[in-house]
């Protein structure tokens, strides 16, 4: 496995970082990793070479880039989520999926690519995730406890490539009103599948934080690695 950062021109001008995780083999597809709200910080990148590691070839953009680069906040600090919120209130979520279309596209042209890319991503991600299965041409999209998306389900028409849920049902950000809208909102559409873990709440999957519960995080990860395996190789 090797990492390196590189840079990604925006479709609306400047450029911005990401992190990129590739295989030491001939990559089964492409992965953008989408970020929590706590930037693209050291569990990000582990995640990432833990996807690159199951031969994926990896990349996490730096979606905060246009408020402040390189921001990297710690689960485990309190004042790192007073500015993880502080800079969620002020992202422009429209503005991320432009960067995560390029994203896709730098995946998508780079040398060892296979051409298919899916997302995967957490939290602010996994509503991002949800946005790219409705607003682009990823070819398989996972979304971890995705917020919002209950109020996003006029988009659910969109979706033309397979898209996995994963909700804690304790989540504190996805009230179980607003899991049993998402459930209804998208139990007809073939394409997407909905897992619910019962008794985890909100970041469930997060290493190195007390929302971490290991027997739901990798059951979530199983479930994943098959999903990218059927459909992007």
């Amino acid at each position: 496995m090797t990492t390196q950062n590189v840079t990604i021109p925006a479709f609306s001008g400047g450029s911005f970082n990401a992190y990129l995780s590739a295989p030491d083999t001939q990559p089964r597809a492409g992965i953008v990793l989408i970020q929590e709200i706590l930037g693209v910080n050291p569990n990000m990148r582990q995640t990432a070479d833990d996807y690159a590691k199951a031969g994926y070839l990896v990349l996490v953009p730096d979606l905060y880039w246009r408020l402040e680069p390189d921001v990297q906040l710690d689960p485990g600090k309190e004042e790192h989520w007073a500015k993880a919120f502080e800079l969620l209130r002020a992202f422009d979520v429209d503005s991320g999926v432009e960067d995560l279309k390029a994203s896709l596209s730098f995946l998508r042209q780079y040398p060892s690519s296979t051409g298919k890319v899916g997302s995967v991503g957490f939290c602010l991600g996994g509503k991002l995730a949800y946005f790219m299965a409705t607003r682009t041409d990823a070819d398989a999209n996972v979304s971890y406890y995705g917020v919002e998306i209950d109020k996003n389900l006029a988009e659910a028409t969109k979706i033309q490539k397979p898209l996995i849920l994963h909700i804690g049902g304790n989540d504190e950000y996805v009230s179980p009103s607003a899991q049993t809208t998402i459930q209804q909102g998208l139990k007809d559409n073939p394409l997407v599948t909905i897992y619910r873990y019962e008794g985890v709440s909100h970041g469930f999957s997060r290493m190195n934080s007390s929302a971490y519960r290991q027997e739901a995080a990798e059951l979530a990860r199983d479930r994943t690695l098959a999903f990218l395996k059927q459909h992007l190789g």
